[in-house]
């Protein structure tokens, strides 16, 4: 029987990253992973989507440009972009092992399921540690209608060899914009059905509605307040239909949210309490065992379950189940749509927004004009700035084809709490996002 000071369940960027803390601190630590060594983002997540995802910016750059130097829109060729985006992440899973190898941290494949507090069973090994930290992270959820086990999810897309003709997706959240825009771009008809008319409902409405209407220029179609009932096999296509909708596609992706992978952990028998979000955590991620702590996607909590944030949990937990740190306190998360137009916004949520209309009043500036944006043909970029009853800045939200990096320079501003004279002082390079800082603060 094996005995560590340290377990780490998972090995997403989460999990992984903690390990490589915990070997630091001089502890004896060991990984167990029952799927892909690297986790969801690098393997089939954020970031070949992103990979995929560079193949349209380069082609919508283009496409903004055509009649002012450029004849035509370059066509892409799916069979080849996948090929690039697997040569990122074909080397992903043995890297991972490599790395935690190099350092001595040991490693288990298999299904980890929790006998008592202080032990664990994989492959029939049972393994004994003081402390375990689970970073299991989350999967695709399965939405309950008839038919459910013909849908695909995003993992199913991002491995596709070749494009269908005709693709459909259910559910309007940021995965089913993405990967819509990048089927669009590659030539797929495209459609989106959601079971409101409140696409990516965190985000900022009007705002939002933009979007849509881009993407519908762009020719992708959506199908608002649509209650899906059944998916059905036609061989080879697929028919879906709810009440009074009907419509015939070559393949049905859902997009309805994900779900914590709790599975097969068993944790029952270890006293660790959680619900259909997640693991339950304290303010200091100490589950409701004083010996297990849990950080990233599985975690229940109210932030956004995003990579950077795993990353930031990691390593606060790291120290914490070290007895070092004091109680978590989260920075400012920004959150980005992205595509050819992206979608970011940073604050105060929209939820809170629309429940106290009477605490904040908003800004909008269009920015199409601006130098910035003009030299790109950028013709939608929006900017949206909320404040608050003693006119702080409380959110803010921009679309643009820079809005990654707009909301990412306005994060540094706004933590440090900077003044328009503040920003004044820096000589920021010209032509760029950094250089119009000063028009915003």
């Amino acid at each position: 029987m094996e005995k560590y000071d340290v377990i780490v369940i998972g090995s997403g960027p989460a999990g992984n990253a903690a390990a490589y803390g915990f070997k630091d601190q001089g502890k004896n630590v060991a990984v167990i992973e029952s799927d892909l060594w690297g986790g969801t983002c690098p393997n089939r997540g954020c970031d070949p989507k992103k990979m995929l995802m560079s193949g349209v910016e380069a082609q919508k750059r283009i496409e903004t440009m055509i009649g002012n130097g450029f004849e035509q829109t370059p066509r892409i060729i799916w069979e080849d972009l996948m090929t690039f985006k697997r040569s990122y992440t074909d080397s992903v899973p043995q890297n991972t092992k490599e790395g935690l190898d190099s350092v001595g941290i040991d490693r288990y494949q298999g299904q980890a399921s929790f006998i008592d507090v202080n032990q664990i069973i994989v492959n029939d090994e049972v393994l004994t540690s003081n402390q375990f930290l689970i970073a299991t992270g989350q999967r695709p959820a399965v939405l309950p209608i008839e038919g459910q086990d013909l849908l695909q999810s995003s993992t199913d897309f991002l491995s596709l060899e070749h494009l269908p003709k005709k693709i459909t997706f259910i559910g309007a959240g940021y995965i089913a914009f993405e990967l819509a825009v990048i089927a669009s771009a590659a030539g797929s008809e495209v459609h989106i059905i959601h079971h409101n008319d409140r696409p990516l409902k965190e985000f900022d409405q009007d705002l939002v509605a933009d979007l849509v209407e881009h993407m519908k220029e762009d020719g992708i179609q959506f199908h608002f307040n649509v209650d899906t009932k059944a998916v059905e096999l036609m061989h080879p296509q697929y028919r879906i239909t709810g009440e009074n909708f009907e419509l015939i596609t070559d393949m049905v992706f859902g997009a309805t949210g994900r779900i914590p992978n709790v599975e097969g952990l068993n944790l029952e028998k270890a006293g660790v309490a959680y619900d259909k979000r997640g693991i339950k955590v304290d303010d200091h991620l100490r589950t409701t065992q004083h010996n297990i702590f849990a950080c990233g996607d599985i975690v229940a909590k109210s932030q956004p379950k995003l990579t950077p944030v795993a990353g930031f949990e990691a390593g606060y937990v790291v120290k914490a189940m070290a007895g070092k740190e004091e109680a978590i306190e989260y920075p400012l998360i920004p959150t980005i749509v992205f595509g050819d137009q992206r979608l970011a916004r940073l604050g105060v949520s929209e939820k809170e927004l629309s429940t106290h209309p009477e605490k904040y009043h908003s800004q909008t500036m269009d920015l199409s004009s601006w130098y910035t944006y003009h030299r790109i043909n950028d013709k939608g970029a929006k900017i949206k700035f909320v404040y608050d009853e003693e006119d702080k800045i409380a959110a803010i939200s921009c679309l643009s084809q820079l809005a990654d990096e707009v909301i990412n320079y306005l994060l540094i501003a706004l933590t440090k709490k900077m003044t328009h004279e503040e920003i004044e002082k820096f000589i920021f390079a010209y032509p760029s996002p950094a250089s119009d800082l000063s028009y915003f603060i």
